[in-house]
């Protein structure tokens, strides 16, 4: 170990300061034995980009010896081989009879790997159904395994087939026909032209650029164009207002609070899809939270600062700008979660100037978080905040990898194929540029982030505390119209529908087509959307999520229109004239454009 390490270890030196790591009273020798093992997990954490190996090892030891000690699971899962066997031989059989036989096993629906014809023909279909059977096999290796804690049996799924997406016959040259039919027919240009993208990614990544085709679609240019003006600064937000559109306005303003995981403009993107512009054109006064991206000065910011110098910084400069006593709230992913905990506050101290609130993609209750749940356990937490300590934050690498370890099938791998063997890089759009516009997270808030809300579920369980007091959803009594999207690997939809359990609002959900981002960005005449909804009293019963979706119809279009309407149903019918952009004088003065200075701070 450098000697500059070992001082900086000796004099705590870290992204945080060593009385907010150690408890008040313990000695200092045992203050640099602990930094040790911090360094230690941290340097480990660089290699496995912040998975805990003792988090993976926990899991696969519970898995293994569960099943060693199953011999019937063993038996079953025999058969289950043998069974897949002899359809494999039936179905190459009936091919080198030229007898056509129909495949052991289809691919699930959102499984495009497959889909090219040529894999249709011999041998690639051979490959690719060996595949999938064994795909399917190790399925049932890994789950069903009596004695395994759920937790860990989602753990070795998921690794096993990380594993097996690796090594997939669509990944390789020599079994992929596809690639082979692109080097046929370009005389392998196709690989020549790979591999200067392959070139191009690397020089892109040591110099810390950004992706190819970012350039246009930067801020304040090609996206988050919108006119407006800042109006409010400090430490960790710039709050933006909207300039209007339309003579006249609803009277009550429009704050929207966007998760701090990535930048706000995702809200604002090209002119034809920005949620902000249409809710301005609709007669809103809009404001926006952009959010400042943390470095390790920021290491001690936690989840209720983002609360208090956030959201409650951006209410009280909204009702003094506007001089309305009431707006409608508007949380994203994360920033919905901050913002109901900021109504739960405001409802306890019976404070009503959050007349709605509108949660988009928003958990509330995380119990069953989806496969982000793989990361949560108190194994990977410690080795997470471990890795954090070093530097203050976590790195926006570390954050948007583990975003793609969900779906690295389509994310990773699926483009590995098109970009470097095919030689074909997908063109860039505006939703791709900001996916690729990272931030980070300051270590004290991503902790408490995933020990309180994630770990303990304590903003569902009534036990989350705000300044000595806990506070609970439960005392929310304004409409709420929650949104989720139906192929969201960050917040599941049925995670998002707990909304109905925890207070006793009316309800208006909405269950809509796409991911987590593309099914919130679905602006009027964007092709192939459609939604279910219902609104639930407050004094209904409960209705089973599952039971929910096969009762519900769908409805063709895209899921705005009629949030815009709900929004005119709860404003004030009077409009009025716009306010000001900004105070005359003063803290609330408008300072600059948007969007802004931090929305430009990089990662």
């Amino acid at each position: 170990m450098s000697k500059v390490v070992t001082e900086n270890v000796m004099k705590g030196k870290n992204g945080i300061n060593s009385k907010d790591i150690l408890p008040l009273g313990e000695h200092q020798s045992d203050q640099i034995l602990k930094n040790y093992d911090r360094l230690l997990a941290s340097l480990v954490g660089q290699m496995t980009q912040g998975i805990s190996p003792a988090a993976l090892l926990y899991a696969f030891t519970d898995w293994l010896l569960h099943l060693s000690l199953s011999p019937g699971k063993q038996l079953h899962l025999y058969h289950k081989a043998h069974k897949k066997y002899v359809c494999l031989m039936n179905f190459i059989k009936g091919f080198s009879l030229e007898n056509s036989k129909s495949p052991c096993i289809e691919p699930l629906p959102q499984d495009k790997r497959f889909d090219h014809k040529s894999w249709n023909y011999w041998p690639f279909n051979v490959f690719y159904q060996s595949f999938l059977l064994a795909q399917q096999w190790w399925w049932n290796a890994t789950t069903d395994v009596s004695g395994v804690s759920q937790h860990h049996t989602e753990i070795v799924t998921f690794v096993v087939r990380q594993i097996l997406d690796m090594v997939s016959p669509s990944n390789f040259i020599m079994t992929n026909p596809e690639v082979l039919t692109k080097i046929y027919e370009t005389q392998g240009k196709n690989l020549f032209q790979g591999f200067l993208n392959y070139l191009e990614d690397i020089k892109r990544e040591a110099h810390h650029q950004l992706p190819q085709g970012v350039e246009n679609y930067l801020p304040g240019k090609n996206v988050a164009i919108t006119a407006g003006k800042v109006v409010f600064q400090n430490n960790l937000i710039e709050l933006i207002q909207y300039a209007p559109l339309t003579s006249k306005v609803y009277k009550e303003p429009i704050l929207i609070v966007p998760a701090w995981i990535m930048k706000y403009y995702i809200l604002d993107l090209s002119p034809h899809n920005s949620l902000v512009k249409h809710l301005v054109q609709e007669g809103h006064t809009v404001f926006i939270i952009s959010w400042k991206n943390p470095s390790q000065e920021d290491a001690h910011l936690g989840l209720n600062d983002y609360m208090k110098l956030g959201a409650l910084e951006a209410i009280k400069a909204i009702e003094i700008i506007t001089k309305q006593k009431q707006m409608h709230g508007v949380g994203y992913c994360l920033g919905g979660t901050i913002l109901a905990i900021t109504k739960a506050y405001l409802a306890r101290h019976k404070d009503t100037r959050l007349k709605t609130l509108t949660l988009l993609a928003t958990q509330t209750d995380f119990l069953e978080p989806g496969e982000l749940g793989l990361f949560i356990d108190e194994s990977q937490i410690t080795f997470l905040e471990n890795y954090m300590w070093s530097k203050g934050y976590l790195d926006a690498d570390n954050l948007s990898g583990a975003f793609q370890l969900l779906n690295s099938k389509d994310l990773v791998f699926s483009r590995i194929v098109q970009t470097y063997l095919l030689g074909e890089r997908q063109a860039m759009n505006d939703l791709m540029a900001w996916n690729a516009d990272k931030t980070r997270l300051p270590y004290r808030m991503h902790s408490e982030y995933l020990r309180k809300l994630y770990l303990h579920n304590e903003l569902a369980l009534r036990k989350y505390e705000i300044e000595g007091e806990n506070i609970t959803l439960y005392d929310i009594t304004t409409p709420i119209f929650s949104v989720a999207t139906s192929r969201d690997h960050v917040a599941p939809w049925r995670s998002v529908y707990k909304i109905h359990l925890l207070t006793k609002s009316e309800i208006t959900f909405v269950l809509t087509n796409g991911g987590h981002n593309a099914g919130i960005i679905s602006e009027p005449g964007h092709l192939h959307r459609h939604y279910r909804t219902t609104t639930r009293a407050h004094h209904e019963n409960y209705i089973d999520p599952n039971l929910w979706e096969q009762q519900t119809p769908i409805n063709e279009g895209s899921w705005w229109l009629l949030w815009f309407s709900w929004l005119k149903k709860n404003s004030t019918q009077e409009l009025q004239i716009p306010p000001p952009l900004g105070a005359s004088k003063g803290t609330y003065q408008a300072k600059m454009d948007a969007p802004g200075q931090y929305v430009h701070m990089k990662a």
